[in-house]
């Protein structure tokens, strides 16, 4: 029996850490082909829960299959192992998407949700699928098996194994791998759990089952009642809502920290986990009901006061209440769990609110909200169960649950009525790439009002509101930046530049444009380009600028290779690189491929200036070995910031012709570089990892 449990265990806790190893590590490969925009990530949470909801089931399907699950089973498992040899044979990584980056096709570039689906379910979805039968199943077998056993146990080892496949990734497997490495790596572990898996199936498949299963010591009518299923359905995906909620509150309204997203979620497995350990006193309801009243003041009040609090306190209090709610849901989904006969539909249910959650938070809520008011409405259905709580009398689980419905209703129709007016902003607009805002204020040191974009907490550009100072650059590109140095420096500067830049903001740096110039500017976000061209008359940069100046929308590399296929090379003086600004730093843009294809888009006597300014990236190694590797000079510009919009920024100037370099007013600026080196390895479209630069 302790040699069958232990096959059991081992089969649940990896199927569990395959599934949460293959999230990022897809999400890794096809960033690039999104524009390295955050909401990949979301997108990929979303579509990897409604597979997950698929293969619950198809569990809940096969446990009514008597004596033919095991056959059923065993036959789905070999198709997938077949799936994976078939994209070995042709040459393809097991999981990995092996579209290359410059033979993408255009894309909807305002919500490429379909397409982030459509690649997923070609390279790693029948993998996926098969993976995310394995708990319900495990746990349905184990209870025939050993009918006096609780099966919870085995749920609580499922998201241990999920938690440490989420947080191996990013400090184990990423920072030692390429990614066509980490495919295989993947793929041997998943041919172990196939192999581990269809013994278990096969075991099962020589036990009949019985015609009765002794029950969980837990009263509960049999079976679920409408009410019932209803209750599991809102309790999970008030607990997914939440978490998708808080992952967007924290990551885009309070601080740009690289890998907060890991946070969240850790949170939410680890509620799980102490949920359906099965230890008696884990879940206490008046306690944890208690700590959610206090942590929800307690939030309320840093959100009132979020100006005045260090953004670390922030994350704690949002981390406290996100822990306190997914208890309550986790804890009442336990409270409700059934006898294991129905644990199938049990799941099912489960994973069902949980895709639900997250297509409100994916699909719903930046259509009908222009803030990120959906935490609002997790809140609120959270405080409707913690009511529930406090009112346990059997009996009322349709009036909980319809309670609970009201709630979501209500409160998510009277923020959509109000959102405008609580926005504080002169525009606001939220898409696929995030939250746009533009405001008025009065720069630091400065008595000139100006209008500002910023993109969550990032500031995108400024341009001042009176006609006598409205052409003037600030921000990043004021004329003491990098930048600013490499435009007005050039030895063609008056006689016809050509200026490209990646990431356009407010279009600042068209200020620097003269008759017979030529700008071209790169940006992914559609909002983006309507406010620099100016929407709304906040920013007139580029329709006031005297050069030629051109917007090119959707992802900078892919319109890059596809010029360079045309043979349309734009023979750049500057290139401007400005997308590393936030912790959603767009990786695809800083390898050794993409800087090639920067140098093959560059003229023989051009330079690259890229803002390198980041709270907590420390680029400057990353495009050291880029210079090394592709032979160029290289020189940083640092800018103390001014009274008169200029902000501090760090910049990094390259170039073929090292005396383009030593022009004076760019050595004035110049940090010595002459004894810096690093050895951080070299990233490439196969290889990188934040983690290494980190301050």
């Amino acid at each position: 029996m302790q040699t069958n449990m232990l096959l059991f265990s081992i089969s649940i806790f990896l199927s569990a850490f395959l599934l949460f190893q293959i999230q990022p590590m897809i999400g890794k490969a096809i960033l690039p082909w999104f524009g390295g925009t955050p909401a990949v990530w979301s997108t990929l949470m979303l579509a990897f829960q409604v597979l997950l909801t698929g293969g619950y089931a198809y569990s809940s399907w096969l446990v009514r299959k008597a004596n033919r699950q095991a056959h059923i089973h065993i036959a789905l498992l070999a198709a997938a192992i077949l799936v994976l040899g078939v994209r070995w044979v042709l040459g393809m990584p097991p999981v990995i998407p092996s579209i290359p980056v410059d033979s993408q096709p255009i894309f909807n570039q305002s919500s490429p949700i379909l397409e982030i689906l459509e690649v997923l379910l070609l390279s790693s979805a029948v993998p996926f699928f098969v993976l995310s039968t394995n708990g319900p199943l495990m746990q349905v077998w184990f209870s025939r098996l050993y009918p006096s056993s609780s099966y919870t146990r085995l749920y609580a080892l499922s998201n241990g194994g999920s938690l440490l496949g989420l947080l191996t990734y990013p400090f184990l497997i990423e920072p030692n791998f390429s990614l066509r490495f980490q495919g295989w790596i993947w793929t041997l572990g998943f041919l172990v759990f196939g192999l581990l898996a269809g013994w278990i199936a096969f075991r099962s498949g020589q036990v009949p089952a019985p015609s009765t299963i002794r029950p969980d010591p837990v009263k509960r009518t049999h079976p679920p009642s409408p009410a019932l299923l209803s209750l599991w359905l809102l309790l999970s995906a008030t607990a997914s809502l939440f978490l998708l909620s808080v992952t967007n509150q924290i990551s885009q309204e309070v601080a740009v920290i690289p890998f907060l997203w890991i946070l969240p979620l850790s949170i939410y497995l680890i509620s799980f986990i102490l949920t359906f350990s099965g230890r008696p006193g884990l879940y206490q309801r008046k306690f944890h009901a208690l700590f959610f009243v206090f942590s929800a003041a307690f939030t309320l009040f840093v959100m009132l006061n979020a100006t005045q609090m260090h953004v670390y306190w922030q994350i704690l209090v949002y981390s406290l209440v996100l822990f306190e709610a997914c208890m309550l849901c986790h804890g009442e989904l336990y409270l409700l769990r059934p006898e294991a006969e129905h644990l199938t539909t049990f799941y099912l249910m489960i994973s069902v609110g949980g895709a639900l959650g997250g297509i409100f938070v994916s699909l719903l809520a930046p259509l009908i909200f222009n803030g990120y008011w959906e935490f609002f409405v997790g809140l609120a259905m959270t405080v409707a169960i913690f009511l529930m709580v406090l009112r346990p009398e059997p009996g009322t689980l349709a009036a909980r649950a319809r309670f609970i419905t009201l709630v979501f209703i209500l409160v998510t129709g009277m923020l959509s009525i109000l959102d405008s007016s609580f926005s504080g902003a002169l525009f606001a607009e939220r898409n696929f790439y995030g939250l746009i805002r533009v405001r008025g204020l009065l720069p630091s040191g400065s008595q000139e009002p100006a209008y500002i974009m910023s993109h969550g907490i990032t500031v995108h550009g400024l341009q001042f509101i009176e006609p006598e100072v409205r052409h003037l650059p600030t921000t990043y590109y004021v004329q003491g930046s990098g930048a600013g140095l490499a435009i007005q420096n050039h030895p063609r500067a008056g006689n016809g530049l050509r200026v490209g830049m990646l990431g356009v903001g407010t279009g600042t740096l068209a200020a620097y444009g003269q008759l017979g110039d030529i700008y071209r500017l790169y940006e992914i976000n559609p909002v983006v380009i309507d406010l620099a061209q100016g929407q709304g008359g906040y920013f007139s940069f580029v329709q006031d600028s005297q050069a030629a100046v051109t917007m090119v929308p959707g992802d900078a590399r892919i319109s890059l290779e596809r010029e360079l296929a045309r043979g349309d090379e734009q023979n750049f003086d500057v290139l401007v690189l400005d997308t590393f600004s936030s912790d959603s730093v767009p990786v695809h843009l800083l390898t050794k491929e993409a800087l090639a294809l920067y140098l093959a888009h560059l003229a023989p006597d051009g330079m690259i200036a890229a803002h390198i300014t980041n709270l907590h990236l420390d680029l400057q190694p990353v495009f050291w070995q880029l210079a090394q590797y592709h032979h160029l000079s290289m020189a940083r510009i640092e800018y103390q910031g001014d009274a008169d919009g200029g902000y501090a920024s760090h910049w990094i100037l390259l170039s073929r012709d090292p005396a383009l370099l030593q022009i004076p007013a760019i050595q004035e600026r110049s940090v010595d570089l002459s004894g810096y080196s690093t050895d951080l390895s070299l990233w490439t479209d196969d290889y990188s990892n934040l983690f290494q630069i980190l301050k």
